[in-house]
């Protein structure tokens, strides 16, 4: 009897939206096998080759063997970043990390008849604030005005147009205080006193205020569209105060939902978390697009119903892909 091709969730093992989807998974029976590459080569070991017939080969982590070859679908989340091996350091260990990060990288993208949620090159493109702007512009998403910026006196001008202007980094990257200790870059209100040089020093984004009286968190499974409506934070990154907040599935407006298709479309995606304010005027305003946002703090009887769109996507549409 021929085992049924598995599922290669491919994510670091603290990673609670990966482990719900896992559950669910597991409780159809259905073969998971998780990875991550920032295990490499420590942790994982891969043998690949590559001829005329295609890709073929396999995957060891220290508990399971994967034969590439029969991977029925991906669910790329949130693995580490690639590291070079122990003891290796400067540019030995550069030179490790990205003959790892475009050899196993380049590997893990081309499975042969991998159904992807999302493909990483696609979550690649669509990580960009910007090109998320422009492309939210095009598709008829509302964006509220936007500098990007290392000039001084350009967002000191932008201010006086527009009045409350907050700041909010262009990714969420990896920083830590001197104890190791993660730290995280919220978004903010900017006091124009505030600003001084350092706006010099790197890219900014800058964008007016929405004065909102709810935030929307749209996420997009496919076909499938599921709103909630956040209200209650008492401060202007709702993510800061989950406990305070209230949640409840709403229709999704037809318009966001179409501007929502056609940019999933533009940027090949499956999957996407699309944040938005709801204006005292009713009008609603895309934040950004999370092409690998996080679902699984919800309450269970909103985040089921997306849990459950995932491991449909990952199951079923995977096998048609793989017949």
């Amino acid at each position: 009897m021929t085992l049924a091709a598995p599922i290669l969730v491919v994510s670091q093992v603290d990673d609670a939206t990966a482990d719900s989807v896992i559950e669910e998974l597991n409780r159809r029976h259905v073969p998971v096998v998780r990875l991550d590459p920032g295990g490499f080569p420590t942790d994982l070991c891969v043998a690949a080759r590559l001829d005329n017939d295609g890709l073929r080969g396999n995957a060891r982590t220290r508990t399971r063997v994967t034969d590439l070859g029969r991977v029925r679908s991906v669910y790329w989340r949130r693995p580490r970043p690639y590291v070079g091996p122990p003891g290796l350091v400067d540019q030995d260990a550069r030179w490790c990390r990205e003959e790892a990060r475009y050899g196993l990288g380049g590997i893990l993208a081309s499975l042969p008849g991998a159904y992807y949620v999302n493909h990483p090159w696609r979550n690649r493109d669509a990580e960009h604030k910007p090109a998320q702007l422009a492309t939210a512009a095009r598709c008829g998403f509302d964006i509220p005005p936007t500098l990007l910026t290392n000039v001084e006196t350009a967002v000191r001008e932008f201010a006086r147009e527009h009045g409350s202007v907050i700041y909010k980094p262009l990714r969420s990257t990896n920083y830590q205080d001197a104890d190791g200790r993660a730290l995280t870059v919220w978004v903010e209100e900017v006091d124009p006193d505030d600003l001084n040089a350092g706006v010099g020093q790197t890219m900014h984004l800058f964008q007016k205020r929405v004065q909102s009286v709810a935030d929307l968190r749209v996420t997009a499974v496919g076909e499938k569209v599921f709103t909630v409506r956040i209200e209650g934070s008492p401060g202007l990154d709702w993510r800061r105060h989950y406990d305070t907040l209230s949640y409840s599935l709403v229709d999704t407006p037809p318009e966001v939902a179409k501007s929502v298709r056609q940019y999933l479309d533009v940027f090949g995606l499956v999957f996407g978390a699309f944040d938005f304010g709801v204006g005292r005027d009713g009008r609603i305003w895309l934040y950004e697009c999370n092409p690998n946002g996080q679902y699984a703090w919800f309450p269970e009887p909103i985040s089921s119903k997306i849990i459950t769109a995932v491991a449909d996507q990952l199951q079923y549409a995977g096998e048609h892909r793989a017949r």
